[in-house]
């Protein structure tokens, strides 16, 4: 059985603690896409664990990780990554983490021309900006990947002598075309090379071949939990593209990204927070540039894991949300930081778009039509009282769980999960 967990909006919804709450009842869990560009934040006895490329199921120690075939590695990171967590006190992990040997290898090179190509664009767009990328490499990685040239995990260990010499012609290569394109920036190839060869020998005992490790662990009725990077609205086809991150976000990812075939998945669960931000450039409907938006901002602490990038922050957007249900099917949603809303008097949700006069049927496939919608909203009375201590969902203020169940209503999902706050306990669980 496979079970699923999705960001529904542009990501930093909180996705880490609904792992960190399932976890427990998991053989397995799995990243099927993104890479160190990605962040969650699970609080663990007032130990705080950042995770950025690792699957956050390394929390409990009895759980199993992967990282996909759908993921790209930046072996370095990855390294870092695990022994900051080791530090903090995570322990076996290293004989619970595993790579794919198919998952793509992000290299330095990637994430500078990742920040070139970012300069290049602000400096020929009329309005100086750029698509906001993290600069850790991603989109580049993907693309040598979907244009054939890039280098894979198994490139990297094999141990034929031939292999080792494939992949140094072929890195080789890969820079040299990376300076045809952006000119002699300065890099070293020699150096990394070294490094890489160091890798191969620490990187080998992680490696698996996915798919024969998720077929093996279906065949054995292990129950699987995929962990989604970033959201619905960043992924490559059906986000605000070009604001968009370079992989697959949405369910399919999850089929192409691990190796499994759609009908071994059984729930998808889609996060949502009680508001809606988003890191980077594009429009956002919702947002508000305002005392409003600043509110959000400062009690939500809204600051990206991953860049400490300031979130922008906006009003609930179920234009967004249908949206993000129609393409990855959630069986149940998970509301989180539902307590940020605590002190807002009103609270607007936005409902519809409406351009020129006309409802529009769905959410926007051009940004210049989105750029320019006005947002239908419904305003709901807000609770005015603290919630953070509320244990079950009965307990929650009656215009709390109208809020909810406004949501549930209008998307067709039935709500299971409301965050309350940010320590591992503080979610409450409604039967559905």
């Amino acid at each position: 059985m496979v079970d699923v967990v999705l960001g529904a909006q542009w990501g930093d919804e909180g996705k880490g603690k609904l792992v960190d709450l399932l976890v427990s009842s998991y053989d397995i869990v799995a990243r099927c896409a993104g890479g160190n560009n990605a962040g969650h934040t699970i609080v663990v006895d007032g130990v705080k664990y950042d995770f950025h490329m690792l699957p956050s199921g390394l929390v409990n120690p009895n759980c199993i990780n992967l990282i996909g075939s759908g993921v790209v590695i930046h072996v370095p990171s990855f390294f870092q990554e695990l022994k900051n967590l080791e530090a903090k006190g995570l322990k076996n992990c290293r004989g619970r983490l595993f790579i794919s040997s198919r998952a793509h290898l992000v290299f330095d090179f990637h994430q500078r021309t990742d920040k070139l190509r970012e300069l290049e664009l602000k400096g020929a767009s009329k309005d100086g900006k750029n698509i906001g990328t993290t600069g850790k490499g991603i989109g580049p990685t993907y693309s040598t990947k979907a244009s054939r040239s890039g280098l894979r995990v198994h490139h990297l260990v094999n141990d034929d002598p031939a292999s080792w010499e494939y992949f140094c012609t072929k890195y080789r290569r890969l820079v040299e075309t990376r300076k045809k394109r952006y000119g002699d920036f300065d890099y070293n190839v020699d150096e990394e090379l070294a490094r890489y060869a160091k890798y191969r020998e620490e990187l080998k005992p992680f490696v698996v071949d996915s798919v024969a490790f998720m077929h093996k662990a279906i065949q054995e009725k292990k129950k699987i939990l995929v962990e989604g990077a970033n959201a619905l609205m960043l992924d490559i086809d059906f986000g605000t593209y070009p604001y968009v991150t370079s992989s697959s976000t949405a369910i399919g990812g999850v089929c192409t990204g691990l190796g499994i075939p759609p009908q071994t998945i059984k729930n998808v669960y889609g996060v949502v927070k009680a508001y809606t931000t988003r890191v980077g450039e594009g429009p956002f409907p919702t947002e508000q540039l305002n005392e409003e938006g600043d509110k959000l901002q400062k009690i939500g602490a809204e600051f990206g894991v991953t860049t400490g990038r300031k979130r922008r922050c906006g009003w609930l957007d179920l234009v967004v949300l249908k949206y993000s249900t129609w393409i990855n099917g959630y069986t149940s949603l998970n509301i989180t930081k539902l307590d940020v809303l605590d002190t807002f008097k009103n609270i607007p949700i936005g409902v519809a778009y409406e351009l020129n006069g006309k409802k529009l049927d769905s959410f926007p496939e051009d940004l210049i039509t989105l750029g320019k919608v006005n947002v239908e909203y419904v305003v709901l009375p807000g609770w005015d009282s603290d919630i953070t201590k509320i244990t079950k969902y009965e307990d929650l203020p009656e215009n709390a769980k109208k809020y909810l169940k406004f949501i549930e209503d209008f998307v067709g999902v039935p709500v299971e999960w409301v965050g309350t706050g940010p320590a591992r306990e503080s979610m409450l669980h409604k039967e559905i």
